[in-house]
């Protein structure tokens, strides 16, 4: 006997906390794993872009299969949402397009490229950023170092000229916040459609080695892609690339430094870092929900749901099912292995996740090669904030020079 929850959006007494959802999440996920409503503020975003049906997917178990059965929870009408900012890509696409499409484009990612941007691009550019601010002996390390590396590796994955660097991020940032400002997000994706146009039309006179010059030159079934398929993965790969890295990277340094104990741990073993950068996307996922569409009746944990319902995808309350990890709401890099959800699963597991572990792993390499005694300036309160994206405020700290 299926039953089929009712329960508003979250508004007054029962908000999402910006600052800590996850008393929240953890309310609802102990009364059922899936409800009618809604985790997110709609209160700045446009009435036609509001879901007119919405349930929540809290469990791990309910949020796994909500993402490996693509067929009846789509991502299909993302176009009609992100996608008319983005254009056509992967994110919406389907079957054997959807294949063709991602195989094409994860041959930019495989190992031995990964291997080579190490240390080539990398790791030049996180130390480069020490070099700005080592000599002062404080910095604030969202400002100064987390939300700089992603932008400039990604630049220079794309063979951008670095003088274009400051533009470009401003119109991705734009982009990213289209459901703060549509109006401002739609400039910003017509101004970055021109752009990559110019860029992809000097590969085709003139080939580069770059993520660009592959894309030009790569062909599907003995036809090379559009130009509209070109742009609209690359303005993909600026939430993907961009949004999630920096805030992920700033997490795990304010939960270490949050943690002595931990940090002073990986500080002498550098062994841990890896298993200390997946628990810090389990304990603080940078994007704590995504949605789905139901392309049928469906039935998920024993709660009915129409076809053509919305389906917020919580991430971050599924990295914190008690049923799955033992006292999920602290933060232990010590504690046995169980992998987390914060990339997806299923088909549209994100492409990038290589990169992104690689990135937030040389970065914190770097900081702990080249900064010593480092402690985080509490006065001004810095603290993890937001929903559904989450990052720090600041990291103000102080340090000695190795």
């Amino acid at each position: 006997m299926t039953t089929n929850v009712h329960t508003p959006a979250a508004t007054g007494e029962d908000a999402v906390d910006l600052r800590d959802p996850y008393p929240f999440f953890a309310r609802r996920r102990r009364e059922t794993g899936v409800f009618r409503g809604t985790v997110m503020d709609y209160s700045k975003t446009p009435e036609s872009f509001r879901p007119k049906r919405e349930y929540s997917a809290m469990s791990f178990d309910a949020v796994n299969r909500v993402f490996r059965d693509g067929r009846v929870f789509s991502s299909k009408p993302l176009d009609k949402t992100i996608g008319l900012f983005t254009g056509p890509t992967i994110l919406a696409m389907e079957g054997k397009k959807h294949r063709d499409h991602r195989n094409l484009v994860s041959a930019a990612f495989k190992s031995r490229a990964l291997a080579q941007w190490e240390p080539t691009i990398v790791r030049p550019v996180c130390n480069a950023l020490i070099d700005e601010f080592i000599e002062t002996g404080e910095a604030d390390l969202v400002r100064n170092f987390t939300f700089e590396f992603p932008t400039r590796i990604i630049a220079r994955l794309l063979g951008l000229p670095a003088e274009d660097l400051p533009a470009f991020r401003k119109r991705a940032v734009q982009l990213i916040s289209y459901h703060v400002n549509y109006e401002r997000a739609f400039e910003a994706s017509a101004a970055l459609k021109d752009y990559f146009l110019e860029q992809i039309e000097q590969r085709k006179s003139k080939p580069t080695e770059d993520i660009i010059g592959d894309l030009v030159t790569a062909e599907i079934d003995g036809e090379k892609l559009s130009d509209e398929a070109i742009y609209s993965f690359l303005r993909l790969l600026l939430p993907a690339g961009l949004e999630t890295t920096y805030r992920s990277s700033g997490n795990l340094l304010y939960l270490l430094l949050t943690h002595p104990d931990q940090f002073a741990a990986v500080q002498a073993d550098r062994e841990l870092i890896p298993q200390a950068i997946e628990e810090g996307l389990r304990f603080e996922t940078p994007l704590t929900m995504v949605q789905r569409f139901t392309t049928e009746d469906a039935e998920l944990e024993g709660v009915d749901i129409p076809a053509r319902s919305v389906i917020g995808v919580c991430i971050g309350s599924a990295n914190r099912d008690e049923r799955r990890w033992e006292r999920p709401e602290e933060f232990d890099i010590f504690r046995k292995h169980m992998p987390h959800i914060s990339f997806a699963a299923g088909e549209h597991t994100c492409l990038g996740l290589h990169l992104a572990r690689l990135e937030t792993r040389v970065a914190l390499e770097c900081v702990l090669n080249r900064l010593t005694n480092i402690s985080l300036k509490t006065d001004d309160d810095p603290h993890i904030h937001g929903q559904p994206f989450r990052s720090p405020t600041a990291l103000p700290v102080t340090f000695d020079a190795k």
